[in-house]
């Protein structure tokens, strides 16, 4: 059964408000008065019955300025420059009044854009009737001006975008109205001298006011407008107002768009083959075409890469939304070869049939006879590599069987792993021998309950609720948040809805170990595992006095604390491995309360739970105390002054972390040698060693 539309739901209410009073077979317009400033116009006629009703439209004579008394008029010679448009929805009539010849009355020649004038002043009477007997009328009062945006056709000009390196692409930012004066923008071409002097005081500053060149700090002649110190003479810069810093400051990027772009050149244009000496990290798959081997990928603006290249020893798992009316398969794997000694994918095919979890907004179809379609919504891809060589390609896709008329919203999961040569069967480590960013944190369960191996966290999905939520590993050194929601109801057991709580938090941490290292053996315990610190969550059975009050719950687990502690344990090829420390998990409790509203129902409640992960860095050495002096004394402390003395010479001190340390220290005697050099090829000491040769 369809819906009524928008309009008619929105007139009803009205009517039930009390806003519109007319009898129900009376006709009335909503609104009865319009301002028109544009080509168009809309009303609705409320009437009843369609039946017998007319519209007609006259232009009225007003005089004075005084709008005329609305009555019932014919149509008028100066109406043949008006259409009227009637569209019937339910019981309500849509009215709609154009101006047939266009926006042409409003072409001025004139020198001044900005007209004080209006060029185009009529007032409209719209009539509606039923059976010869005029009942309802609408006054619409035209006013068009000739520097309004609408009266101007976009013109076909290319617009010639200067060069940001000598001139700023926005001289006048504050202008963003084309074709009118904005008020307060001074340097707005298109304001008369007279607009211009109503509002001269308070023009825009700065740069949005059209200041696109102000003096910058560093300049030389910035110093005679503001106190600046002792050394500002000898290290300011003599330089002219066009070139400054500001070049550029609102557009960043090329003087002219290009056609195509760079990436889509890239790959479709002229593929970079890098694999005849071997695959590098980062360097993308070839085939025996000599293209890239592609598997559809996020992008970083969120949307989906049908044909994105795989790179080398990158992993990923991404999701892909598509639109069934639009999506296209992609062509199979099975003739697809990989430039590494001819490698042919070895696929594996798997069927599913639980829809709802890959499709949503699903439409009923009506026609069940047609013919159906088969789609993959995952596909996972394992590349086994050695070396620079890829040895092995091991494809599994899950596909499921579909209308070919299906309508709605997929989401897609591919992923990539790239396995070792010799790994075998293996766990996928998280570093070797420190945690890398990124990586999963290990866990270990000794109980033998199940085979967990990291920490989860919660990924919400549709409404929210736990039931619905699926896992996601905890990722080291990324402090994350999530959480889901509890169906409560009012009459809700205390004890059993602690219970329930702790359930779904403990879900998230079933284990007992952690690994200190990314590369810690499973099988022995010995290997850097920690035991992990569990501090109990609240007695599931222990009722308060406050509990006989009717759905009121205290201390009701809400939130798991997930604290790790990682530390710096030394370089390996000068890389900082990291390590964990120790590992502790906590509760946090709530007041649970039945949340009413105008009366108590029984109706589900939600309550949310969540899990927080934060990682604590140690240092590896704790910090020297500060003396006393240091603490008083604060002419030394970078961090409470503007300069900052321990940090003269900052590439060789501990602060730069940029490059090793003795890769700083060579350039910097390189830097002095040169500087002995220049000093000693100078011409006060080529003097010196001529008069020294003469004497001698």
């Amino acid at each position: 059964m369809a819906s009524p539309p928008p309009a008619a739901l929105f007139l009803g209410l009205l009517l039930l408000q009390g806003d519109l009073r007319p009898l129900w077979g009376d006709l009335v317009f909503v609104p009865s008065f319009i301002r028109m400033s544009g080509p168009a116009v809309s009303a609705f006629l409320v009437v009843g019955d369609t039946e017998n009703v007319t519209v007609t439209l006259a232009v009225l004579r007003d005089e004075a300025g005084v709008l005329p008394v609305p009555t019932c008029v014919g149509p008028t010679t100066e109406a043949e420059n008006w259409s009227v448009t009637v569209t019937p929805s339910a019981d309500v009539l849509e009215v709609t009044v154009r101006l047939m010849n266009g926006l042409e009355w409003c072409s001025s020649n004139e020198t001044d854009s900005v007209s004080e004038s209006p060029c185009l002043l009529q007032t409209l009477l719209v009539s509606a009737s039923r059976s010869s007997s005029c009942l309802a009328h609408l006054l619409i009062q035209v006013e068009m001006y000739a520097n309004s945006s609408l009266t101007r056709n976009a013109s076909e000009n290319v617009t010639v975008i200067p060069n940001q390196v000598y001139q700023p692409l926005g001289p006048c930012p504050c202008n963003l109205t084309a074709g009118a004066c904005d008020v307060r923008c001074c340097c707005d071409q298109e304001c008369s001298s007279e607009l211009t002097e109503l509002f001269r005081r308070s023009c825009f500053p700065g740069v949005f006011g059209g200041d696109v060149n102000p003096l910058f700090d560093q300049l030389c002649s910035a110093g005679r407008t503001r106190p600046v110190p002792e050394w500002f003479p000898l290290l300011c810069v003599q330089s002219s107002l066009a070139n400054t810093p500001f070049l550029g400051y609102f557009y960043h990027g090329s003087v002219s768009p290009r056609q195509d772009s760079s990436f889509e050149g890239y790959l479709h244009i002229d593929p970079k083959d890098f694999s005849d000496f071997g695959y590098k990290q980062g360097d993308p798959i070839m085939t025996v075409d000599k293209a890239y081997f592609t598997i559809p990928q996020v992008s970083l603006a969120g949307q989906c890469v049908q044909k994105a290249p795989v790179a080398f020893l990158q992993n990923f798992d991404v999701k892909c939304i598509t639109d069934l009316e639009i999506h296209q398969e992609q062509d199979g794997v099975l003739d697809v070869k990989i430039k590494s000694g001819i490698v042919t994918p070895e696929v594996i095919y798997e069927a599913r049939t639980d829809l709802d979890k890959f499709i949503t907004n699903a439409e009923i179809l009506l026609n069940n006879g047609s013919a159906s379609k088969r789609v993959n919504v995952e596909e996972h891809y394992i590349f086994i590599w050695n070396n620079k060589t890829i040895h092995g390609i091991n494809v599994k896709i899950i596909w499921a069987e579909i209308n070919a008329h299906q309508k709605g919203i997929m989401t897609q999961r591919f992923t990539v792993k790239f396995l070792g040569y010799n790994s075998g069967n293996e766990e996928e480590t998280s570093g070797n021998p420190g945690y890398q960013l990124g990586k999963p944190v290990r866990v270990l369960n000794t109980n033998g309950m199940n085979n967990d191996t990291t920490f989860h966290l919660w990924q919400s999905a549709g409404r929210g609720l736990c039931t619905s939520a699926t896992f996601r590993p905890i990722l080291f050194g990324e402090n994350a948040l999530s959480g889901c929601l509890l169906e409560v109801g009012i009459n809700e057991n205390c004890t059993q809805l602690r219970e329930k709580a702790v359930e779904r938090l403990g879900s998230l941490i079933k284990a007992t170990h952690v690994a200190m290292r990314g590369n810690s053996n499973y099988s022995d315990l010995g290997d850097g595992w920690l035991e992990i610190i569990h501090v109990d969550a609240p007695d599931t059975g222990a009722d308060l006095p406050v509990s006989s009050m009717n759905s009121i719950c205290p201390d009701v687990p809400a939130q798991l604390h997930i604290r790790i502690l990682i530390s710096d344990a030394g370089l390996v090829e000068g890389i900082t491995q990291q390590e964990i420390l120790g590992v502790e998990t906590r509760f946090s409790s709530v007041h649970w309360q039945y949340q009413c509203g105008l009366a108590c129902e029984n109706k589900t409640d939600l309550f949310p739970i969540g899990a927080s992960v934060q990682f604590i860095k140690v240092p590896a050495q704790l910090p020297r105390p500060l003396t006393r002096f240091q603490i008083n004394f604060t002419e030394y402390d970078c961090n409470r002054n503007e300069v900052c003395w321990p940090q003269l010479l900052y590439p060789l001190t501990q602060y730069y972390q940029g490059e090793p340390y003795p890769q700083r220290v060579a350039k910097g005697l390189l830097l002095v040698l040169c500087l002995m050099l220049a000093v000693l090829l100078s011409n006060p000491w080529i003097r010196m060693f001529q008069a020294w040769s003469l004497t001698s």
